[in-house]
Parts: structure tokens; sequence; C-alpha cells
């Protein structure tokens, strides 16, 4: 797996300096430059995605066993989850997608289904009102909007 994950990591960097460089290409904002724009989160995931690749590249992780069938089917389920929510978050609104996605993930690690309600909608409020009021960076209401 040491050549593997190498390799993987190589590929992981490649695409976190051009989602950071792609990042930076954003047109500049009515109004003039930002301290946070469109830029600032793509940026930052895209230093933690070059950050991670070159520890990979640098320290790989011991030759392992692959993951069992049913371990693999659940971080499928979650992959298409987000995608889902991907795809949801526009016409839906981002609190009804990110609240369905948090709670069903919550419950894919084990949590109640009870607490994962909970967490999806508490989380999803919490972030919809940080990042529209606080950051003053708009999310789509969807089936939400007045």
């Amino acid at each position: 797996m040491r050549i593997n994950d190498r390799v993987f990591g190589m590929l992981m960097l490649i695409l976190a300096v051009a989602y950071g460089w792609e990042a930076t290409q954003f047109p500049i904002p009515f109004g003039g430059n930002e301290s946070v724009g469109p830029e600032t989160f793509p940026i930052m995931l895209s230093i933690i995605l070059g950050i991670s690749s070159i520890y990979l590249i640098v320290k790989p992780d011991p030759d392992e066993k692959w993951a069992p069938i049913p371990m693999l089917l659940q971080l499928l389920s979650v992959a298409v989850a987000l995608l889902i929510f991907a795809w949801a978050i526009e016409p839906v609104g981002f609190i009804p997608s990110a609240a369905l996605v948090v709670s069903f993930i919550s419950w894919r690690m084990g949590a109640a289904v009870k607490h994962s309600v909970i967490t999806g909608i508490v989380s999803s409020i919490v972030i919809f009102f940080l990042f529209n009021y606080v950051l003053e960076l708009a999310l789509p209401l969807g089936i939400l909007e007045l």
C-alpha cells in the first residue's frame, strides 16, 4: 500500500494545486476585494488537501488489508449521500439538505436516530446563520424561501 498511498498522495496534491489555483480565478466581487470572499473557503480546503497529500507522500501507511465489504458499502453510502446533498442544496435549500445529510451520516456513525436528527437540525441551522449573518455569505434557502 505504500506505493498506492504515494501515488494517491501525488494525485491529491495535483488536485489541491489545481483547485487552489482555480479558486484564485474567481471574479472580484462588486465593491472590490473583501477579506472573506468567495475564494476563501476553496483556498483553505486546497491548503488542507495539499498538506494532507504531502504527509501521505512522505509518510504512507504501512501495508494493511483492504477494508471488509460492509465497510466499503458504508463508505459508498456516505459518498452517495454527499453527492445527493451537493445536488439538493440549490433546489431544496441548505438547511433541509444539510439536516438530512448530517442526520444520515451521524446515524451511520452509530448515533441513535433521535440524536442524529437533533444533531442534523441544530448543526444545519447554526451553520446557516454563521454563513449568512456572521460571514455574510449567502446560502440558498430553497423551499424555505418566503
